[in-house]
């Protein structure tokens, strides 16, 4: 049966790039360099990250930088048409020249006027100062300041929330979804970020790991502002505060809680406005671009600096890779481990050897069935689509026990990244697979041929790619299913007036539909399965 999942959901974080422009870096002498140092001066925070192909373990040098993202969140007192908008900027690092570009980034990196977003960014701080040196730049970076780390903002929110603090570090997609109630997908982290052009899932991957820097320190804004953790500076409303020094002071309202805060603020606050920075004052081939100005930062985030600001500073031992003191007692773990009975696994060398659970030959029905971890939930999505039983867990930060026991009692095979999870395969004989690849529409075709799986056209969009589940038998009118779909689903006014028929989920009653979404994804999947 041909079901439509045309109402297919977007992912939240490219839904957030509406407003979004992004340019690519690849050279001093084109017009994106040029913009690039004018949202610089005209920033007062910046998301940082950074991108290099992935390395084996113990290499004696630093990975080579190939790309650096940055996110800058225009002042909102500039008059232009994007005062309000957030600029994302992938600079080329393996074709634009280092040395050009070093003082620049240098001086950002220490300038007091703009806040630096980063998450665990020391490290890419450090593999980046040795690209930099390798190209004749020959100190490097050596510190970033004021620095924020979104880790450290989400500690503070737990803590404050729960009263308890933060078991070790959560991970940014876990932060992302938390906070700002967006999935963060991170299969391309480990892609090649050495061949170009980068496709446009890499651009945008490396673009929305950036914005979401600044996404996540807005939210922290607005609460510190919320609880008052800022003493009277709450009470001033945001558009005084875009006003100016002056322009606040002659504000009635405004002028007696700023000037009833402490003389070192007040002077803080007069720097803030008073800073002047010194950019390259000329891009050869662009014309003027970085000049004298003067800029501020925004006051309220002057005070968030000054209480939870940070810097990140390198030492000397920092300049030097570090080799595992342990590697001759721990080499057998880095090509495989021993479970319980001592077998040794190879997680380099993983393949199946079955039979599946749902083997009629061990008493199964015939029907493949997978449970996806966390790491590969976009590969149960892809499953859907092509007709197969693709469950996830139940809680959202399963424990391998509860993963374990839903397998078992589902008769369903686990498939997981998680290298730690096959020492549990004692337990779970012939049903736990480790998928080596990275993308999806890869793990796709390497999960319908370690099993076997037989893919036709008929099965294409035969689940419903939300929860899973089974579709109604008979289709529904368009009188049937406005009715369904009241107080739980949008129906879009362009189906009005055409003759189609919808389908819902016996599970969730999601409705779907045989739109344009829905041929694009039946030819998507009819060319990866190669049906």
């Amino acid at each position: 049966m041909d079901i439509s999942t045309s109402n297919m959901e977007p992912e939240p974080s490219k839904a957030s790039l509406n407003l979004l422009h992004i340019h690519f870096v690849s050279s001093t002498d084109s017009p994106e360099f040029a913009r690039l140092n004018w949202a610089l001066t005209h920033s007062s925070i910046i998301g940082l990250d950074a991108e290099w192909k992935p390395v084996r373990a113990h290499q004696p040098t630093f990975p080579t930088v190939l790309l650096l993202q940055i996110a800058c969140r225009l002042n909102s007192n500039e008059s232009t048409q994007e005062h309000d908008k957030s600029i994302v900027f992938l600079v080329d690092l393996s074709e634009i020249l280092l040395p050009s570009i070093y003082e620049l980034l240098r001086d950002v990196f220490v300038s007091p006027d703009i806040l630096k977003l980063g998450f665990r960014f020391k490290q890419d701080l450090v593999y980046l100062s040795s690209t930099f040196r390798s190209q004749g730049c020959d100190s490097g970076f050596d510190r970033v300041e004021p620095f924020l780390d979104i880790a450290t903002i989400y500690s503070h929110l737990y803590q404050k929330q729960t009263r308890r603090k933060t078991k070790g570090t959560k991970s940014l997609s876990f932060i992302c979804e938390e906070l700002l109630g967006i999935s963060l997908s991170k299969e391309l982290q480990c892609s090649d970020w050495s061949v170009r052009p980068l496709t446009e899932d890499q651009r945008t991957y490396a673009a929305i790991d950036a914005l979401c820097l600044i996404e996540i320190f807005d939210f922290f804004q607005q609460r510190v502002v919320k609880e008052g953790a800022l003493g009277n500076l709450s009470e001033v409303s945001s558009s005084s505060l875009n006003l100016g020094l002056k322009q606040i002071l002659r504000e009635p309202t405004s002028s007696t809680i700023i000037l009833s805060t402490r003389f070192c603020e007040a002077v803080e606050m007069v720097r803030a406005t008073a800073t002047i920075i010194e950019y390259p004052q000329r891009v050869d081939g662009i014309g003027e671009v970085g000049v004298s100005f003067r800029k501020s930062m925004d006051y309220m985030v002057l005070q968030i600096v000054r209480e939870y600001g940070d810097k990140i500073v390198l030492t000397e031992s920092d300049g030097k890779p570090k080799t595992s003191k342990r590697k001759g007692k721990r080499k057998s773990s880095t090509t495989g481990f021993k479970c319980k009975e001592q077998r040794v696994y190879d997680t380099d060398e993983w393949h199946w050897q079955g039979p599946a659970p749902w083997d009629v030959l061990v008493g199964g029905d015939g029907s493949p069935k997978f449970l996806c971890d966390v790491m590969v939930e976009g590969l149960a999505k892809h499953l859907r689509c092509v007709g197969i039983d693709a469950a996830v867990p139940h809680s959202r930060k399963p424990e391998s026990r509860e993963l374990i026991d839903q397998a078992i009692k589902e008769k369903r095979v686990v498939l997981t990244r998680d290298a730690k999870l096959l020492r549990h395969e004692y337990l779970l004989r012939n049903q736990i697979y480790r998928v080596k690849s990275l993308l999806k529409n890869d793990q796709l075709i390497e999960v319908i041929e370690s099993f076997e799986l037989k893919i036709c056209e008929d099965q294409l969009m035969s689940r419903c790619t939300k929860c899973n589940g089974r579709f109604i038998q008979k289709p529904l009118s368009m009188e049937e299913a406005l009715e369904a779909a009241k107080g739980f689903q949008v129906i879009p006014d362009c189906l009005f007036d055409r003759n189609i028929h919808f389908w819902q989920c016996t599970d969730c009653n999601q409705l779907y539909w045989e739109g344009t979404q829905y041929h694009n994804a039946v030819q998507k999947f009819i060319d990866v399965c190669n049906i």
